[in-house]
């Protein structure tokens, strides 16, 4: 299917004014630039209950976190969110459209954590933070406000790939979770994984892709490891309800739903929604794509139906919402 008309407006938009790839850029300048267009790109900025800043000890010193909290007293279900940004780019600010729209519609409490970013920390640092702060947040419960029974964890692009790797380590070493949310996720970081000829450079595309993968893996040895490529784990048995969420036309969307079919073959119930038209980086934009919205209603549908303990059920088939 072609792109859609509102990805076309996109790409002219950035195309006159001359934007050039946040790969052909210094770290210091995609840094910013990624957090602008994100920006930019969410639309209006939707009020929340409670929105705080704090920290938790992590791995390696204290990590900041951003807690997003509905109305309402006691403890709350809580998805721990993993911002994209490629391991690379990124903070709690990136994210933070997305968690105020999740904590509304599911409702839920979503809390962002700030993982330490390649290339000064390469992997497996950022898998490291934001398993340790999951573990926390569920240990300290009473503190956070959290409900343990309902947590789930959930990213974008690396922040997907973050989101399944910390299921796999919360399979062997908890803590239990409810679901797991995958946006247009990273799951097979060996070399040649983006489809060839990919090549736009106003849209994310395989170069994106490498520049990034070269960021996070120090040694190209850890392409291979379930941590940085869960696609490549031996058994995906017994993780949590996952809804995957890919787009049509993104490097990533054929391991994307690779994944979602090893969930469903090992015993995981999946919902995987391809949006079609769409690019990757839609889910960050809904002041700029429709479908950017209607996903995010999805995900909070998702998240709604986990922690009241329902649904997914069975695994959809790719071509979703149009």
């Amino acid at each position: 299917m072609s792109l859609d008309p509102q990805v076309v407006a996109y790409r002219a938009a950035r195309a006159a004014a001359g934007t050039p790839p946040l790969y052909t850029r210094t770290l210091a300048e995609a840094r910013a630039a990624d957090l602008a267009a994100i920006r930019a790109g969410g639309g209006d900025v939707e009020p929340v209950h409670e929105v705080r800043d704090t920290h938790l000890p992590g791995p390696a010193g204290d990590l900041p976190v951003r807690i997003h909290r509905p109305a309402g007293d006691g403890p709350l279900p809580t998805l721990v969110y993993f911002f994209g940004g490629g391991w690379t780019l990124g903070s709690v600010d990136t994210a933070d459209g997305i968690c105020r729209r999740l904590a509304n519609a599911t409702p839920c409490q979503v809390v962002t954590v700030g993982y330490r970013l390649a290339p000064e920390h390469p992997f497996p640092a950022a898998v490291q933070d934001c398993h340790a702060a999951t573990a926390w947040l569920a240990a300290h419960a009473a503190e956070f406000r959290v409900d343990p029974d309902r947590l789930a964890v959930g990213g974008d692009s690396a922040g997907g790939n973050l989101a399944a790797a910390v299921t796999l380590l919360a399979r062997s070493h908890g803590p239990r979770l409810a679901g797991q949310l995958l946006v247009y996720p990273n799951t097979d970081q060996r070399a040649g994984g983006a489809p060839a000829g990919d090549e736009d450079p106003l849209l994310f595309n395989r170069h994106s892709v490498d520049w990034y993968r070269n960021h996070y893996l120090a040694d190209p040895a850890d392409a291979t490891h379930p941590l940085a490529s869960p696609l490549l784990a031996d058994d995906l048995s017994g993780l949590p309800p996952a809804l995957v969420v890919t787009a049509e036309h993104d490097p990533l969307r054929e391991q994307g739903e690779r994944y979602a079919e090893r969930l469903r073959a090992d015993g995981v119930a999946v919902r995987l929604t391809r949006y079609a038209g769409m690019i990757h980086g839609f889910f960050a934009m809904p002041g700029v794509f429709d479908a950017g919205r209607r996903a995010q209603d999805e995900a909070a549908a998702f998240l709604r139906d986990r922690f009241a303990g329902t649904g997914p059920t069975v695994t959809s088939t790719p071509g979703g919402p149009r």
